[in-house]
């Protein structure tokens, strides 16, 4: 077991619904088309596959796709959606679980990469999907790109959400590179907040290129989105394509 943590139950029951515009078609559709044409007529591997909220759109779509995900409560919400024999999905850690067959795209979108809290755990996530990946695949990741240059001196924490029902901050660890998302969530109309947080170690894009070069990987593409903007000095996030050399 990796240092991600576990989704509880209560966390895995609600998750669609506060995630529900991450899941609109203004969202999915870009994301859906992007890893679409890269799976190509392959299979695709989806690490930490949660709900099945990209997994179960892109098998509707006509990929085959396989999951791994650690929490048993978030693969039992995405069991609800479709069947076992349709998307199967292996419970455990991204880092080192393996499954049956070969991929031409291994993909890891929102941030979940940060969930493995070591750097040594993101070298073997990287090592893991160099190994379900056929030559000439591609292992994907979507990742927000640390926002350190909000951080001042003496500022403790960076805003990353101010709305009516949501308040989202993050904390920064700067020398174990890890950052604690706070989070304060109205429930119902009775003006009670429910408090949550979880914590994650960010890396630059840099870093990550060096975590694909020690497991085999090279870089084929950077943009700034799933619609393909070039990626600048000040994207917030990148998606990244790395290819296993034919």
């Amino acid at each position: 077991m990796t240092s991600s943590e576990l989704w509880t139950r209560a966390t895995a029951d609600r998750y669609d619904a506060e995630e529900s515009e991450m899941s609109s078609a203004a969202v999915l559709g870009p994301a859906l088309a992007f890893l679409t044409e890269l799976a190509g007529d392959g299979r695709a591997l989806e690490f930490a596959i949660g709900t099945g909220r990209v997994g179960v759109p892109l098998r509707e779509r006509g990929v085959p796709v396989v999951g791994i995900e650690l929490s048993k409560y978030m693969a039992a919400v995405l069991r609800r959606k479709i069947d076992e024999d349709m998307l199967p999905v292996a419970v455990g850690d991204m880092a080192t679980t393996v499954v049956p067959g070969e991929f031409t795209l291994v993909y890891l979108v929102y941030n979940t990469i940060t969930n493995l809290l070591t750097q040594d755990e993101q070298v073997e996530c990287f090592r893991n999907a160099a190994r379900h990946l056929t030559p000439g695949g591609r292992f994907v990741i979507e990742l927000g790109v640390p926002p350190l240059r909000f951080l001042p001196p003496g500022q403790v924490a960076v805003p990353f959400d101010v709305s009516e029902r949501h308040l989202g901050f993050d904390t920064f660890d700067l020398v174990e590179q890890i950052l604690v998302s706070h989070h304060l969530t109205r429930d119902g109309e009775d003006g009670r907040y429910r408090r949550g947080n979880s914590r994650h170690r960010y890396a630059w894009p840099a870093e990550l290129d060096l975590m694909a070069r020690i497991t085999g990987l090279e870089l084929e593409r950077r943009v700034a989105d799933w619609d393909g903007a070039p990626f600048t000095q000040d994207s917030a996030k990148h998606i990244s394509v790395w290819r296993k050399p034919a």
